[in-house]
Formats: C-alpha cells, structure tokens, sequence
C-alpha cells in the first residue's frame, strides 16, 4: 500500500475515534482504551479498526444507558 493512501486512511481513522471519544464523553462515557487499531491501517484490508478496549462495569452500564437513551 502506498504511503499516501496510508496516511489518510489513519487520518480519517483519527478523526473517526476523536469524533467517538468526544460524542461518548457527552453523555458521560470514557473508554481509555479507545484508539485506532494502528495493524488494520497498514493492512490491505479495506478499512482500519477501532479498539474500542475494556472498561470497568461502571463504564459498561454508562454506555448501555446511553444506548439506550439514544434508541428511545
């Protein structure tokens, strides 16, 4: 894969978890694991990953509830 295409895919990649990162912390959620899974950017697969990682219990029913606050 050329450098170029690399580059930018990570951009956007980036740009997608920050956009994530901030949107959850709205509603009170942080995931500290959350990150661009940096493999998947440099592979031939046709999109990067997102790591969403682990997060406490306490976390996990944040997300849930905004989850659901989002469906309603």
């Amino acid at each position: 894969m050329e450098v170029r295409a690399m580059a930018e895919r990570l951009r956007a990649a980036e740009e997608t978890v920050d956009r994530l990162r901030d949107e959850l912390l709205r509603v009170g959620v942080v995931l500290p694991s959350l990150r661009v899974d940096l493999v998947t950017v440099t592979s031939e697969a046709p999109y990067p990953l997102v790591e969403l990682g682990r997060c406490n219990l306490d976390t996990a029913v944040r997300l849930a509830a905004a989850l659901e606050g989002a469906r309603k």
